[in-house]
């Protein structure tokens, strides 16, 4: 039985779901990883704040209640223009309360690479290959409830050499008018020297009334001389909650860049974001700005794992709280006995407006090798005053003082994104999320 508090609603209608699985119709092998995973789920249960990494961040509101396990979301009523990124040139996946749909997708002229529904991926000698193998055993318990139910997500195969003409914009929407539960299972493939950017944005409905909460789970193989580009922009309505699960592997001379930006908007977001290098001359960046309002909270764990000589990683995540809401970034980087001539680099910037928000940070540097560069930080820090009366002697608002120097805040975030249409769009949603 489940070892933690949960209505039994909810735990039965997972149990049956996953008793309702036709596993028969699986093979072997997948059966009994399912089988497997959701036993785990069960001795484990959900986290809670006893749990270390889940301190600060309390998922009992989310966990009790009742949802519903398939939405019915009203597809004529979407209109995807209202989402897009504009002037961005894209390929377009879109996936509406955690469930695909190929009628509101755009892929049109798609080709270099192989892009399914991961239930139509399972017959695959890549997918099997790599599916559910670079995991780390020290995952949540929410990642072996994916693993036990996941029904939808998508599988992406990009060949050696291959490079996209333009990005693929995975659109994920909230919306409807009742709770529900989703889960995603993505795996993405990069062969030697592939090319891809990857954007993946979070909106809601604002008719929406439902509270949402999806659990998503991603693997990311990144082999050798390959380049990946990976946004994570979250700017849905309230009521949407997200967990999510991001595994990395990365060989040989590749580079893996992942921008996690949280806007104003989810009630409640914790995403787990792991990176490992496992071979020489590898390359890693996590960039995060985490601008959050009223009652929101965000949680960002990462982990950079060094594992092997010559391999080179920078984080830099800025987190500014407004209002009454709750920010936490934990971050760890470890530097394994065989990763001489390793470089890390971590910092963590924190900017509090108002007096009753909450930051919680805890910046973690673990190594067990001798030649090498690493370094980690952490500020904290309000509203410079000085900077903002220095602004409005020369003339300048204070509206517009304090977006300047919000902007000037985020600048070594946002500067790092070389897409322009992405950079602009994030720039714009960090300037209408201030209250000010």
């Amino acid at each position: 039985m489940i070892n933690n508090t949960v209505t039994d609603t909810f735990y039965d209608q997972l149990s049956t779901a996953f008793q309702s699985q036709e596993l028969l119709a699986l093979d072997a092998h997948t059966a009994q990883l399912k089988k497997n995973a959701f036993e785990d789920f069960e001795k484990k249960g959900f986290p809670t704040v006893k749990n270390e990494d889940w301190k600060y961040t309390n998922i009992h509101k989310l966990v009790h209640k009742d949802y519903a396990l398939e939405s019915g979301a009203a597809l004529a009523e979407i209109n995807v223009e209202n989402y897009k990124i504009p002037n961005l040139d894209c390929f377009l996946v879109v996936f509406v309360n955690g469930e695909f749909q190929k009628s509101l997708s755009q892929l049109e002229g798609l080709s270099g690479l192989e892009l399914t529904q991961i239930a139509e991926a399972e017959n695959s000698p890549i997918f099997k290959e790599h599916f559910n193998k670079v995991i780390g055993k020290d995952a949540s318990s929410l990642v072996d409830l994916n693993t036990a139910l996941y029904r939808q997500g998508i599988f992406i195969h990009a060949p050696k050499n291959a490079e996209l003409a333009k990005p693929i914009h995975i659109l994920h929407v909230n919306t409807g008018n009742k709770d529900s539960f989703s889960q995603n299972r993505n795996l993405f493939v990069f062969e030697q020297h592939s090319n891809v950017e990857i954007i993946e944005t979070f909106v809601g409905e604002k008719e929406s009334s439902a509270s949402l909460f999806n659990n998503s789970v991603s693997e990311i193989v990144v082999k050798e001389g390959a380049n990946i580009q990976h946004y994570y922009i979250q700017h849905a309505t309230k009521g949407s909650n997200y967990v999510s699960h991001t595994e990395i592997y990365q060989e040989k001379n590749s580079l893996y860049n992942n921008f996690n930006f949280n806007f104003p908007g989810a009630d409640f977001v914790r995403r787990d974001i792991n990176v490992r290098l496992d071979d020489e001359n590898v390359e890693s960046h996590l960039y995060g700005i985490n601008l959050t309002s009223e009652g929101q909270f965000v949680d960002n764990h990462t982990i950079v794992d060094h594992m092997k000589p010559h391999s080179e990683s920078y984080e830099w995540y800025k987190n500014i709280t407004q209002d009454e809401s709750t920010v936490v970034f934990n971050g760890k980087i470890f530097v394994r006995e065989d990763a001489q001539k390793t470089n890390a680099f971590q910092q963590n910037n924190n900017l509090m407006i108002g007096d009753k928000t909450a930051i919680y940070t805890k910046p973690q540097l673990e190594i067990f090798a001798d030649d090498v560069k690493c370094s980690h930080g952490c500020t904290m820090g309000q509203f410079d005053q000085e900077a903002l009366f220095y602004l409005r002697s020369r003339g300048i608002s204070e509206e517009k003082g304090r977006t300047l120097l919000i902007h000037a805040f985020a600048f070594d975030v946002t500067s790092k994104v070389e897409n322009e249409q992405i950079r602009a769009y994030a720039e714009n949603l960090l300037e209408e999320g201030l209250q000010i």
